[in-house]
């Protein structure tokens, strides 16, 4: 399934390897905006007719390895939680290599929702089959109608229902804020360029940016 997502020798050689049962790999997004400040966006919120949206108080990520913490805020602003990007990452152990992990998110997630909200999801294939592409769709549909968004660890290029491609060699975080068409096709709140901080893409072409990493979901 792997549709127009180009992957590149960079990322095994960047170690997408897995360890003690850890989703690993390196999270450093391709910043393209380092002077950028902080921009807020509001989305609509629609329930019914297979669509939701969540209003998300984006705010881009100040460096380029903050992609962990930055999407991480931007998922829980949905709940109406402010919470700084510093102390997030402090608890996530992020570096400038960036967060190693969607399994450093999800305790933070649960952390600041309660009672377990979130689990962590994997996707070890290098490529999503059906069955993990519809579990991720059915994952995004019930985390979103329960007023959260999803958290995706992310590697390589995909291309979006515009036909703009978003690419990070290196790896990124990101947050799905909502959903349309019954989940086929979700929408992304993406930290590195407030140029580009919503946009939407087919669940197909998001669980083969996610394969060989994970996602913390309800």
């Amino acid at each position: 399934m792997r549709t127009d997502l180009i992957r590149k020798t960079a990322l095994t050689a960047a170690g997408l390897a897995f360890t003690g049962g850890a989703i690993a790999g390196p999270v450093t997004a391709a910043y393209a905006m380092s002077d950028a400040k902080p921009t807020t966006q509001t989305q609509t919120d629609r329930k019914g007719h297979g669509e939701r949206e969540l209003g998300v108080r984006y705010e881009a990520q100040p460096n380029f390895y903050y992609c962990g913490p930055a999407a991480t805020r931007n998922a829980l602003s949905v709940q109406g939680k402010d919470i700084n990007v510093d102390a997030m990452a402090k608890e996530m152990g992020t570096t400038e290599a960036g967060t190693n992990s969607i399994n450093d998110i999800t305790p933070v997630l649960n952390k600041e929702t309660g009672k377990n909200a979130y689990r962590s999801v994997e996707i070890s294939s290098p490529d999503a089959d059906a069955k993990q592409t519809d579990q991720l769709r059915a994952d995004i549909v019930k985390t979103v109608d329960d007023g959260r968004a999803v958290v995706a660890n992310i590697a390589g290029t995909s291309t979006d229902t515009d036909g703009v491609s978003h690419s990070y060699e290196g790896g990124h975080y990101i947050s799905v804020v909502g959903y349309r068409d019954n989940g086929t096709i979700v929408t992304i709140a993406d930290s590195a360029d407030p140029n580009q901080a919503s946009y939407q893409i087919t669940v197909e072409h998001l669980a083969d940016w996610i394969a060989t990493r994970g996602y913390a979901t309800s």
